[in-house]
C-alpha cells in the first residue's frame, strides 16, 4: 500500500473516532479487522472481525462525553504504520473502582496499523 493511502486511511479513522462517527470508522476497516488494546503492557480489549469491533466501539463511545486523539509522530516500517498518539477524553459515566464521570483523562500512546485490500486490517493500541 502506498504511504499516502495508508496515511489517508489513518487520518480518516482518527477523525471519525474523534467525531464518534462509528459508520465512518468502520468504512476504512477490513471486514477481518483485528484490534488489540494494551494498557501498561496488559491486553485489556480485543476484537476479531467487524462485528466484534463494532460492539467494542459502541461500548467505548458510551463511556466518553468527549474524546480526541491527535497524531504527534508518524513512522512507516514496511507496509505498517506506527503513530504516537496524544489522547484526551472526558468520562461520561463513573468507571467502577476507577475515576468518576466528568474526569478528564490525558494519555500518551502508540497505535500500530496494518493494511490489506486498501483497508485497515489491524490496529494495536498501546498506552
Amino acid at each position: 500500500m502506498e504511504d499516502l493511502d495508508a496515511h489517508a486511511l489513518i487520518v480518516e479513522y482518527i477523525a471519525a473516532y474523534n467525531a464518534f462517527d462509528l459508520e465512518r470508522m468502520l468504512s476504512v476497516l477490513s471486514p477481518a479487522i483485528r484490534f488489540e488494546n494494551y494498557a501498561n503492557g496488559e491486553l485489556t480489549a480485543q476484537a476479531d472481525g467487524i462485528a466484534q469491533f463494532r460492539a467494542l466501539a459502541e461500548q467505548a463511545s458510551d463511556i466518553f462525553a468527549e474524546r480526541h486523539q491527535s497524531v504527534t509522530r508518524w513512522e512507516t516500517v514496511g507496509d505498517d504504520v506506527s503513530v504516537d498518539i496524544a489522547y484526551r477524553g472526558k468520562l461520561a459515566q463513573d468507571i467502577p473502582g476507577g475515576p468518576a464521570a466528568g474526569t478528564v483523562l490525558e494519555l500518551a500512546g502508540v497505535s500500530e496499523f496494518a493494511f490489506a485490500d486498501g483497508k485497515i486490517s489491524r490496529i494495536v493500541d498501546r498506552s
